[in-house]
């Protein structure tokens, strides 16, 4: 199998973020509004794979290209398939390692991926209830989605009910100060 299967959590991923990070910010330059750590690597307690997953916010991302063509000498490579109008994905590494995703205030990526990862951060009551749920997915998740399991639909919509829950709790809770 190419892609490493969930892993418990890993102190390491948090260094690794920042090391990785440091280099995007700097070849981004100005443009960068916010960078941070987002997705399970950066909740401890959280099984994951051991993908790190970097949050980049600009005013605008509009001009794909303009990002593209500035993080491929770090290694990223361009992933079309996986990008959105809300946010540019790219990926970094054989296996996988980075998972970059530039997002803009326009849309509700940023702040979707903020809330859930810092409500969970407060709650992590709910920590065990989201690994018992990614342990439920791997076991029903096709053999040959292994190969790639970010793309593994079975395994990613069996999570989707959990996040907006999340992100539910999480706008009420901020509502409410």
């Amino acid at each position: 199998m190419n892609q490493p299967q969930l892993q418990k959590y890993s102190e390491d991923w948090t260094s690794l973020f920042k090391f990785e990070a440091e280099k995007v910010n700097a070849i981004l330059g100005a443009t960068v509004k916010d960078i941070q750590h987002i997705g399970s690597t950066s909740i401890p307690g959280i099984i994951a794979k051991p993908i790190i997953d970097i949050g980049v916010l600009v005013d605008s991302i509009d001009d794909i290209s303009f990002f593209t063509e500035k993080v491929t000498p770090l290694g990223y490579v361009y992933k079309p398939d996986m990008s959105s109008a809300e946010r540019i994905f790219l990926r970094k590494g054989n296996p996988v390692a980075y998972h970059l995703s530039i997002a803009s205030p326009k849309h509700t990526f940023w702040e979707r991926q903020i809330l859930f990862r810092d409500y969970l951060k407060k709650h992590p009551e709910l920590i065990e209830e989201y690994n018992d749920l990614k342990l439920k997915n791997i076991r029903v998740t096709p053999e040959e989605d292994f190969i790639d399991l970010s793309r593994s639909k079975i395994y990613n919509q069996g999570k989707g009910d959990f996040v907006v829950k999340i992100l539910k709790l999480a706008k009420e809770e901020k509502s409410t100060g």
